[in-house]
């Protein structure tokens, strides 16, 4: 068995918008419904656990079976950080899965297939995440100056999902503190452990909807019929 966590706990500052981003609609649909039907519709995803501000976690059961969610087995409240609210979501997964996929619930436009590869990536090697290559030049920057230029071919943008075998994921938590800011995936928690993280080229239509300008990115690749 297989769960996704998806995580969608923040309440989206950078937006500026008096709902968080995750229920801003697309298309007449909230991104983060647009994010669960990809997995609803995988066939390598049997459970999915939400976690959520606190607010929105009594109703989102129904709102999740108006939009065709049956896969859901939970609603938790998220913690201060995204990797409190990860093991929030990692406490209702059954100890007997086997892989466990964390998705970003602004990330509305990952398919089956990205979803496909990067679970059985980890059930094979334990651990997987979905990456992108960067197309601009990349610079290291200190204070305000150009140090160096890195090269491309060794960087990735990290996407979601990421995957990791149960056991794997759980002791990695086990290990860390869950307010450290610096933890801003999961592969940064499972990365301290020293475990080996393989990567699966995903498409960069794969965004992360964080800022208003994503929202018009997002708005156009639906237009597009992505």
């Amino acid at each position: 068995m297989n769960v996704a966590i998806i995580a969608a706990a923040g309440v989206g500052r950078r937006m500026a918008g008096k709902r968080p981003k995750q229920f801003l609609e697309l298309a007449g649909v909230p991104i983060i419904f647009h994010a669960l039907r990809a997995f609803e519709n995988c066939d390598v995803i049997h459970q999915i656990v939400v976690a959520l501000a606190a607010d929105e976690v009594d109703a989102f059961p129904s709102k999740a079976k108006e939009y065709g969610i049956n896969k859901l087995i939970a609603v938790v409240k998220g913690g201060e950080t995204r990797a409190a609210s990860v093991l929030e979501g990692l406490k209702a997964v059954d100890p007997a899965t086997e892989v466990v996929a964390v998705h970003d619930g602004v990330r509305p436009f990952v398919t089956a297939g990205e979803i496909v590869r990067t679970v059985e990536a980890a059930g094979r090697e334990g651990a997987a995440i979905l990456v992108a290559a960067p197309v601009d030049t990349i610079k290291e920057v200190k204070d305000g100056v150009v140090s160096r230029t890195l090269d491309r071919s060794t960087i990735r943008y990290a996407l979601t999902p990421q995957c990791f075998q149960y056991e794997l994921l759980r002791r990695a938590y086990e290990e860390i503190d869950v307010l450290d800011v610096s933890l801003t995936d999961e592969a940064s928690v499972v990365e301290r452990m020293g475990a080996k993280i393989v990567t699966i080229e995903g498409s960069p239509r794969n965004i992360k909807i964080t800022r208003p300008e994503d929202l018009c990115i997002a708005e156009a690749l639906i237009k597009e019929g992505a």
